[in-house]
């Protein structure tokens, strides 16, 4: 499948027909303008149209504008699947690091008074989160108080002195998700998290230091309504997941439906699609194992917050609070969630993979919060350490992706591709004569992550800007990164 094969239906929407391939149940549709259609590579639309082919699936098997190929779906990817159609759930749908996703925070403080700390607040957070491949944390959850995290998420940190009974009202999912079985859960899978809660992980993840300057405010009542209220206004944003929990439960489970898939009738195109019909024992197994990982990113993510907040009190010496520390939204990346969406006059009770995508609920939608009902829910988009990030909300035409819109700046080239043309050390050194300081567990994985290696983060949210899938409100600037 070749870009000048897709038909074009607008400026920022491409279409392969159900026709195209046999099997296929229905058409797939990518997002995208021209030139970031051919940045794609093609696996991304043979693995579109492999999508399009899983039973239950609905209406379109869709790829958001930073797309690109992945393990059985493409990073960027969502199937909205109906289980009353013996609908599947698959893991690859999904991702390894489940509910890998991105918390925002706000400060009172501006690049004024943050200016000539930004090397040490980077050391201090660098000594203080733990990162890279492996690395443990200061919590070790095992036994009851394993299961324990495992279904109360966030709400455990909370409970337990690791935040504010608030932080939860600006999580997706209030930073807990229904549903998590924790008996799902393998002892391997125990063993390889059990010390991890509370660490950044490797690869993409990171912790940054962002600052919102006024010209790239492109929404200034909502900015406000989300906590960017002032002038080259300092924030903080932490990416990261489930670590080796959420790892080892997509592994057990794709063995597991592989070995099953047959007896239910379901034949696909590529193994990484491996599935099980959600109502069935498999998939009612993987789908509580999967919460339970949900909930431990949330845990994670919130455990790292609670860093974050002692760091900049400690060295400012100041609370939390006289500095504004505030949790504007934490979202999810890679989750696949019991949604009910509009269709054909009915609505439905849809399990919505999003894999690489952002949930962006509009305004006015149950499950944003009651602070940004008018607005919409905040969407988080992480952008490579050289270049930005972006902060956006969801808006009333994403029905059509099933309120689905982009995660990041998305792949241009593999990892392998980007350690043949980066130095990490040589990155490190170029980024701090352009005012980024960066701290990393792996020059390797530095240059893995070079502003080079992603697309274009202004096109990419422009994109989906112009697809209507959500709306730009602020665009976030790295001053210092702590790389996993």
């Amino acid at each position: 499948m070749k870009p000048e094969q897709l038909q074009n239906i607008s400026e920022y929407c491409y279409e392969i027909p159900k026709s195209a391939r046999k099997g296929m149940r229905v058409p797939a549709r990518i997002y995208a303008n021209a030139e970031l259609i051919r940045s794609m590579d093609d696996a991304v639309f043979e693995q579109s149209v492999n999508v399009a082919m899983l039973p239950g699936i609905r209406k379109y098997a869709l790829c958001m504008p930073d797309g690109h190929s992945g393990y059985g779906f493409p990073v960027g990817g969502v199937a909205a699947i109906d289980p009353e159609d013996g609908g599947v759930i698959s893991p690859g749908g999904i991702g390894f690091d489940i509910n890998c996703g991105i918390r925002l925070m706000a400060t009172s403080l501006t690049l004024g008074e943050v200016r000539e700390h930004i090397q040490p607040l980077v050391d201090r957070l660098f000594a203080r989160v733990p990162s890279g491949v492996g690395a443990a944390g200061e919590i070790v959850l095992k036994g009851s108080k394993l299961d324990e995290a495992m279904v109360k998420g966030a709400r455990w940190a909370v409970q337990n002195g690791y935040g504010d009974q608030e932080d939860l009202e600006y999580c997706e999912e209030n930073g807990c998700m229904d549903g998590a079985d924790p008996q799902a859960v393998s002892q391997k899978a125990r063993e390889r998290g059990k010390n991890q809660t509370g660490t950044l992980g490797s690869g993409n993840h990171f912790l940054e230091i962002q600052v919102a300057k006024k010209a790239g405010i492109h929404d200034e009542k909502t900015a406000r309504a989300f906590g960017v209220d002032r002038d080259d206004q300092i924030l903080v944003m932490i990416h990261s997941g489930s670590r080796a929990t959420g790892h080892q439960i997509a592994t057990d489970y794709l063995q597991r439906f592989l070995s099953v898939q047959q007896r239910y009738g379901i034949s696909l195109p590529d193994r990484e699609l491996a599935c099980a019909p959600l109502h069935s024992d498999e998939g009612q197994a993987y789908f509580g194992a999967m919460n339970c990982a949900i909930n431990i990113a949330f845990l994670n993510r919130q455990l790292i917050m609670h860093r974050v907040r002692e760091v900049f009190a400690d060295h400012f010496n100041k609370s939390p609070r006289e500095l504004g520390l505030r949790l504007i939204y934490d979202v999810c990346h890679n989750t696949a969630k019991l949604e009910n969406h509009e269709m054909e006059g009915k609505t439905l009770k849809l399990l919505v993979h999003r894999k690489g995508a952002t949930r962006a609920f509009a305004p006015g939608m149950k499950g944003v919060p009651e602070r940004y009902m008018p607005y919409g829910q905040p969407v988080i988009v992480g952008g490579s350490m050289e270049t930005g990030s972006y902060l956006c909300t969801g808006t009333a035409p994403a029905r059509e992706s099933f309120y689905s819109t982009v995660h990041g700046s998305g792949r241009l080239m593999s990892r392998t591709q980007a350690r043949r043309r980066f130095n990490g050390r040589d990155l490190q050194r170029s980024l701090s004569e352009r005012g980024i300081h960066i701290r990393t567990a792996s020059f390797s994985g530095l240059a893995e992550e070079a502003g080079g290696a992603y697309k274009d983060i202004d096109a990419v949210v422009g994109a989906a800007f112009g697809a209507g899938l959500c709306a730009p409100v602020a665009r976030l600037v790295p001053l210092g990164s702590v790389k996993g």
